[in-house]
């Protein structure tokens, strides 16, 4: 089953995240705004994980004294995605 979805992000530089999700697999992800670097680099290494994978290991980052993080909203956008099922 192939899934798309758009978040738009709470608490971050970045504004939004789209991800496409086919049977439970990250295959594609990008972020709109955010340090370019660094989600870029997210986006790379969440291609070919499992969804729940990626939310246990991203949940919960912060950055600086934010309270979320780019890597901590797509982990909300996935489990938004996962709810949704």
């Amino acid at each position: 089953m192939k899934k798309h979805i758009d978040y738009k992000t709470k608490g971050t530089c970045s504004r939004m995240i789209s991800v496409d999700i086919e049977d439970g697999v990250i295959v594609d992800c990008s972020f709109a705004g955010g340090c370019a670097g660094n989600t870029q680099g997210v986006a790379a290494l969440v291609k070919g994980m499992k969804v729940e994978d990626a939310i246990s290991r991203m949940k919960g980052i912060k950055c600086g004294f934010k309270g979320t993080s780019c890597p901590d909203q797509l982990a909300r956008a996935l489990e938004c995605a996962e709810e949704e099922n």
